[in-house]
């Protein structure tokens, strides 16, 4: 099922919280991670991670820095701060609440899928 994109638009930063908060990655890394993990559902291309990758990074949520991939290639790597899981904790209280209420309003009905 499409999703409409105004409705990815205000969990991105939930979701790249979520994924560093499980470890330190590369933008590309993260980009597969997402899709592996939602089922092809959310996929960012570069253009849309790394501004919220920037933004997070001017706001102190999260911090970068080069390493050596085991491809023996140098990357830009980025790690989730204290500031940044306090951020994601928030996020998920209000990702919870907002779902519950939305879900209140449609009867309780959850999408399955197909």
């Amino acid at each position: 099922m499409k999703i409409d994109k105004s409705l990815i638009t205000g969990s991105t930063t939930m979701l790249v919280l979520t994924l560093l908060n499980a470890g330190d990655k590369y933008g590309y890394q993260m980009i597969k991670e997402l899709e592996e993990q939602s089922d092809n559902t959310f996929s960012l291309n570069e253009g849309t991670l790394y501004p919220i990758l920037h933004g997070l990074e001017n706001d102190g949520m999260v911090e970068s820095f080069m390493a050596v991939a085991e491809n023996g290639r140098k990357r830009k790597y980025y790690r989730i701060t204290k500031k940044g899981k306090k951020l994601l904790e928030d996020k998920k209280k209000e990702w919870e609440f907002f779902s519950s209420k939305v879900n209140k309003v449609i009867g309780g009905v959850t999408y399955v899928g197909a």
